[in-house]
Order: structure tokens, then sequence, then C-alpha cells
């Protein structure tokens, strides 16, 4: 019972979370849904240039390829590799899954860097990068929670739940809790590096020249790409875990 009590308060811990606002938001009333309005504009145009990009990269395919199907052949052999490496041989079936993630949150997070999206006016509230949204972030955790519960059961049947008192059933706690600080410290850590980084950003392009903030764009570019990697990594990693076993 105090295992199932800890569970439901960092259940209900997340769900609060989810709400945490930096600045002000513009909402939408969609039915009875409360909704922040720049996450999904944002959202769309990532996956817009996510669309576009694919729809170009699959026209009109060549025996010899040219620059442009070279780079998005290297990006797509990348998220193989990654993908083999953390789940084995059995890493076919989520190399979608693993690669939507990782150029979701790639293109999400460079838009917050490149793209500038406080000049567009809302009525209330600013653009910003999709991830640069606690609720975004804690979406794309929870889909991989499911996701690797789902490879689990896919592979092991009921027989799954066994990992839960691997090595010993003293552990049995700690290996529930687990999969709730899973979704936990992957959205936090996505959420917190994008809000930071847009921050130092904002903080310096007030206080010194324009030019000065310039290095830490970069930098900002390349942390955006490292986070992306992560996140998809142990994806991948969590999902490989679930199939073979406790580790």
């Amino acid at each position: 019972m105090n295992v199932l009590s800890c569970s439901i308060n960092t259940l209900k811990g997340l769900y609060d979370i989810s709400g945490v606002e930096v600045g002000q938001h513009l909402y939408w009333q969609i039915g009875g849904f409360q909704v922040h309005a720049q996450v999904l504009i944002t959202s769309w145009v990532v996956i817009a240039i996510l669309l576009g990009s694919a729809t170009i990269a699959v026209r009109n395919p060549q025996t010899i390829p040219t620059d442009g199907q070279n780079f998005f052949e290297y990006v797509l052999e990348f998220i193989r590799d990654v993908s083999k490496t953390q789940i084995g041989e059995e890493y076919g079936p989520w190399v979608p899954f693993i690669g939507t993630m990782f150029l979701f949150i790639f293109v999400s997070n460079w838009s917050g860097a490149l793209l500038p999206w406080k000049i567009i006016q809302l009525p209330h509230g600013e653009l910003a990068a999709p991830t640069n949204d606690i609720n975004t972030t804690v979406a794309l955790a929870l889909l991989t929670s499911v996701a690797y519960f789902y490879a689990g059961l896919t592979k092991k049947g009921l027989g799954y739940f066994g990992k839960y008192i691997q090595p010993t059933p003293i552990l049995l706690p700690i290996n529930i809790l687990e999969d709730f600080t899973k979704p936990l410290s992957l959205s936090f850590r996505l959420f917190g590096n994008i809000l930071a980084d847009e921050l130092v950003v904002v903080v310096l392009v007030s206080l010194v020249p324009s030019v000065v903030p310039i290095p830490v764009m970069f930098l900002g570019l390349f942390t955006s790409g490292i986070q992306a990697l992560i996140f998809a990594t142990l994806a991948a990693a969590y999902i490989g875990e679930s199939m073979e076993g406790h580790h």
C-alpha cells in the first residue's frame, strides 16, 4: 500500500508539474480542455518541416545519391546505429519510433535557437520552441514509457513483470519506483536544458551588445543536438532493457 500511495503521489506530482509556466501563455479552449496555443503552433511548424523534408527525400530517389539524398541516408543510418546499439538485433521495428523522437526533438530545439519566434506578436504570451514547454517534454517522456512497456509485454508477455523482483523481491518497491522516475528525469532534463539555454541568450542580448551572445547561441545549437541524442539514446536503452530483462 505504501508503494501504491507513493506511485499515486508521484503521478499527481507529474500532473501538477505539467502546469508549470514560465512567463505568460496563450491558451485555446478546445472542448473541455485548455491547451497552450503557442506549443501547438510551433509543434505544427516543426512537423511541417519534418514532413516537407521527408517528402523531398523520397520524392525522386536516385541509384547514385545526390547530396540531399546522401544527407537523409546518413541521418537514417545514424538513427539505425543508435537503435541497434541500444536495443540489439531486434531493433528494426523501433527505428521509426526512435527516429521520430530524435528528429522532432532535434528540429524543435534548433527552431528555438534559429527561428525568430518572438517577432510574431500574440495576444498573450510569446512563441518558443515546443520543447521549451514542460507539457511537451512530459508527453514525449510518457510516450517513451508506453513504448518500453509495450516492447516488454510483446516480447515476454506477463513474464515481463518478473523483472520487478529481480535480483531479489526486496527490491520490488525500488524497481516499481524506477518506472516513475524515468519519465520524470527524461522530461526535466530536456525541458530544463532548453529553457535555460533560451533564457541565457535573452538575458545576454538584453545586457550586452548583440554580437557577444553569438558564441553562446552556437553553443546552444550544439547543446540542443546533444539533448536530442541523449533523449533518443535513453529511449532506445529503456526499450532494449525491457526486452532483455532487468539490469
